[in-house]
């Protein structure tokens, strides 16, 4: 064994290094971690939270791996301290996280949730007291169950209503928080979603999803607006 691992240790001293590449990072690069609401955050209920179509696509039978939920997940939402001590120990330089809508608008509709809103801001203002850059991301498949009921992305409704949210949100934060992306990989909750309803929704409907497409698309666009009129924080 000890031989064998002294030949090792020759041969790899006698090869080039694989780093030696003579790349590097450019000047301003950033190094970070990233999330998404609902796999993270747990308390599924919790502080005027209404259900998202992941929640409810979950606890459908059949639809997860093991019946799994995010109903407790990782418990971020009642650890958040920890875990932001736990990010600066790592030495993040920036979190990328998304926003539950419905903590912010349980039905996705209507007045902002004091206590969601809350909950994002603690959020904010802890990383930026450890010094890592917050990046917020809008959507990231939680769409609340309300919208869904009411089509979901296949409604050109919802487009408007993710404009308003956004509005919320940047009006909260802007002050504070310069990056910003509106969806995450919009084309799995397109396709996933509506075309082979792999993911939530679960929807199998090859013209649902193309009308998904059409309105995502037109959700960015309106949430991109609200953001450059409410957001004040320069990057």
């Amino acid at each position: 064994m000890t031989q064998h691992l002294e030949e090792t240790r020759t041969h790899v001293a006698g090869s080039p290094d694989y780093r030696d590449t003579g790349l590097e990072f450019p000047s301003g690069f950033v190094f970070g971690s990233a999330t998404a609401s609902y796999q993270i955050e747990g308390a599924h209920d919790a502080d005027g939270r209404g259900p998202s179509i992941w929640d409810t696509f979950s606890h459908t039978e059949g639809k997860v791996w093991n019946g799994d939920t995010g109903d407790v997940a990782c418990d971020h939402y009642n650890r958040l301290d920890s875990d932001l001590d736990l990010m600066k120990d790592l030495g993040l330089e920036s979190y990328r996280f998304s926003i539950a809508w419905p903590r912010i608008q349980p039905t996705g509709r209507g007045p902002a949730n004091e206590a969601g809103l809350a909950f994002y801001e603690r959020l904010v203002d802890g990383l930026l007291a450890r010094d890592i850059k917050p990046i917020v991301t809008l959507y990231h498949w939680d769409l609340p169950q309300a919208l869904e009921d009411d089509g979901g992305w296949t409604n050109r409704a919802t487009a408007l209503a993710f404009g308003d949210y956004a509005r919320i949100v940047g009006e909260r934060l802007g002050d504070r928080v310069a990056l910003w992306t509106t969806l995450n990989e919009p084309w799995c909750s397109a396709y996933l979603g509506y075309g082979s309803g792999a993911h939530a929704p679960g929807r199998t409907e090859p013209a649902a999803a193309l009308a998904a497409v059409h309105h995502l698309n037109l959700a960015h666009g309106l949430a991109v607006s609200a953001l450059r009129e409410v957001v004040t924080n320069d990057p």
